[in-house]
């Protein structure tokens, strides 16, 4: 039995010095995770996914400090009842009245102010700006090169993104949650406003240069704004230089009377060329050169001088009224 014993010893001494020796080291792992880990997976699959949770409802959250930090982050200074205004959405004061009516509440204890007006006066501004910005950083592109950018910026998508990433899902006091795009996007404007009741219009309007108009950095302008009829739109800028008619002519083409065909046109006027593309029909080439000639009188190519996003827009230039 001492022999045994001995052995027994003797191998795990030599085991342990293998293992030293080695460097290589066994994971301890019971042998009850792997299937409590399994029920556990199964128990959460049965039961559907996570609803997700307000950080409000959680017990260290102080929403008034998590006021002030939100302007602090962004380098501003707002009245935090008017920020607080700002993050509070119509639907969730309809809903706190009509829970405040239930319990017997006096009908003059009800009225709780909400965004409505902010993000009114905060669109506006938005509008405003944005109009101005792109005026005077793309001088060359037409009116409806601008309207079709500014419509980029003041999507509901564009704002909501924004507002989301400026970290304000969590301040918003709305009848649901997550709230919608609309409520973020809504939200934005309302922060917008309370800035410019804060601290006045001019940072309100470098807020909107600096988290609104820098959207549109590295973006294609094209693939926000194309042209629907881009030779039409060729002729009328043509004519506005009074330069001759844009002449499309067939620089090549190979392939002709097959699926591969390729077709490159190049258009011309006052004497030089304006733009080439190529394509699989003379129709779809045309047209890609007339965007190309587009891109060069419009200063719209890639190669392009970047936007301006330090520009100061002087206040006399925004349309406010």
């Amino acid at each position: 039995m001492s022999f045994l014993r001995s052995l027994a010893v003797g191998l795990l001494a030599g085991r342990i010095q293998a293992q030293s020796q080695t460097g290589k080291t066994r994971r301890q792992i019971k042998r009850w995770v792997a299937p409590t880990l399994r029920e556990l997976a199964h128990r959460q699959q049965k039961k559907g996914p996570r609803i997700a949770e307000p950080r409000s409802g959680y017990v260290e959250w102080n929403y008034r400090s998590e006021l002030y930090s939100f302007g602090k982050r962004l380098s501003e200074n707002f009245e935090l009842p008017v920020l607080q205004q700002a993050f509070t959405d119509p639907s969730y004061a309809h809903k706190e009245e009509e829970r405040q009516r239930k319990f017997g509440i006096e009908e003059e204890d009800l009225k709780i102010a909400h965004n409505a007006y902010l993000a009114e006066k905060g669109g506006h501004l938005v509008a405003a700006y944005v109009e101005a910005y792109l005026k005077q950083s793309l001088p060359k592109i037409p009116e409806e090169g601008l309207e079709a950018l500014a419509n980029y910026l003041l999507s509901t998508e564009t704002l909501a993104n924004v507002s989301r990433h400026l970290g304000s899902t969590d301040l918003i006091y709305s009848s649901e949650y997550p709230p919608s795009d609309e409520i973020l996007a809504n939200s934005l404007k309302a922060v917008i406003g309370a800035l410019s009741d804060s601290s006045g219009v001019e940072r309100a309007f470098v807020f909107i240069r600096d988290f609104i108009c820098t959207q549109l950095n590295q973006k294609d302008l094209l693939e926000i704004w194309t042209p629907v009829e881009p030779f039409k739109l060729l002729k009328d800028a043509c004519q506005q230089r009074q330069w001759s008619e844009p002449e499309p002519r067939l620089q090549g083409d190979c392939g002709k009377n097959t699926v591969l065909a390729a077709y490159q046109v190049g258009i011309y006027s006052n004497r030089q060329m304006l733009g080439k593309g190529f394509g699989e029909t003379v129709q779809t080439a045309k047209e890609m050169a007339a965007i190309d000639a587009l891109q060069t009188l419009f200063d719209l190519h890639d190669n392009r001088r970047t936007f301006d996003f330090s520009l100061h827009v002087e206040t006399k230039n925004v349309r406010l009224g």
